[in-house]
């Protein structure tokens, strides 16, 4: 861990239990003087360190417990610093997480070592008109702009470095990164991409007018996006961030290397979200298709 005190960061899932996982950490942490420090919520043991989110960032290591959502959060909160997290997943699929409650205390072990590779991840800067980018403007998976409820449907025009290159009508318009390309992407039809790719990809969701395709466009063509019609809801990687209406822009720049990963078996790392891809397209949730597998095979 090299000289002085190697602190910690935990970021925890906002409504799953995860006590036993917290306690493996503080148990780790007590041993080897580590201070662990979180965000502070109901229900946080008193061996942890509560900071404010500009404190969090100067930390040695984050430990991000939860589904992919948390993670990304994580991501966001120590964006553009030198900071690895590893994701402990408690989620539903995990595809960002690295290992599972099982591997913590070894994987714990491993990080204040020094004994892992890092995937280093783009995120994109989103920006109003008039605003300001802060960290909350930072998505590493997705951005979106999405219909309202009540409202008609989203009428755009996109613009790739300054040039109109369509129009569109539909319920939202997706932004996503390689990484992000499993996720809201993926659920609209847009393009599965290589973690590795740099790129961005624009797919609409539920188009009824323009291009019904996604777009794929490099790092180096900002996009500009400007809403025509009804009001929309702009999100950063499923949260709101702003609402936009008629005149306004939105501009969308790729951040290269704005988040660091932990990974200590990437080629294990890959083989296992291909297999968490192909359950997403499964009739029924797995764990029902086992119970029905289980029950057929009983009774003969």
């Amino acid at each position: 861990m090299g000289t002085g005190t190697y602190r910690l960061g935990l970021v925890l899932h906002p409504t799953r239990d995860t006590t036993p996982e917290v306690r493996q950490v503080l148990t780790w942490a007590a041993g080897l003087g580590v201070e662990v420090v979180a965000l502070a919520r109901p229900g946080l043991p008193p061996e942890v360190t509560t900071v404010g989110p500009a404190e969090l960032p100067e930390v040695n290591g984050v430990v991000a417990i939860g589904g992919d959502g948390t993670i990304l959060g994580a991501l966001r909160l120590v964006a553009r610093r030198d900071v690895p997290v590893l994701g402990v997943n408690r989620g539903t699929v995990g595809f960002l997480a690295e290992i599972g409650p099982g591997r913590l205390t070894a994987a714990l072990d491993r990080l204040a070592r020094g004994d892992f590779s890092v995937d280093s991840r783009p995120a994109l800067r989103v920006v109003k008109d008039g605003g300001e980018p802060t960290a909350e403007n930072l998505a590493f998976n997705d951005v979106a702009l999405v219909r309202l409820p009540g409202q008609g449907f989203g009428t755009l025009r996109l613009g790739v470095q300054g040039q109109t290159f369509a129009a569109y009508r539909c319920d939202a318009l997706v932004v996503a990164t390689a990484m992000g390309s499993t996720a809201y992407n993926y659920a609209a039809g847009g393009p599965l991409v290589s973690p590795q790719a740099e790129v961005m990809c624009v797919t609409p969701v539920a188009p009824i007018a323009g291009p019904d395709r996604a777009l794929v466009v490099t790092p180096r063509e900002p996009l500009e996006f400007t809403v025509q019609g009804a009001r929309m809801a702009l999100e950063a990687d499923g949260a709101v961030v702003a609402e936009v209406g008629a005149g306004d822009t939105v501009h969308v720049e790729y951040v290269p290397g704005a988040g660091r990963l932990v990974r200590f078996d990437p080629a294990d790392h890959g083989r296992r979200t291909a297999v968490k891809l192909s359950l997403q397209d499964l009739p029924l949730p797995p764990e029902e298709l086992r119970r029905l597998y289980e029950a057929d095979t009983s009774a003969h």
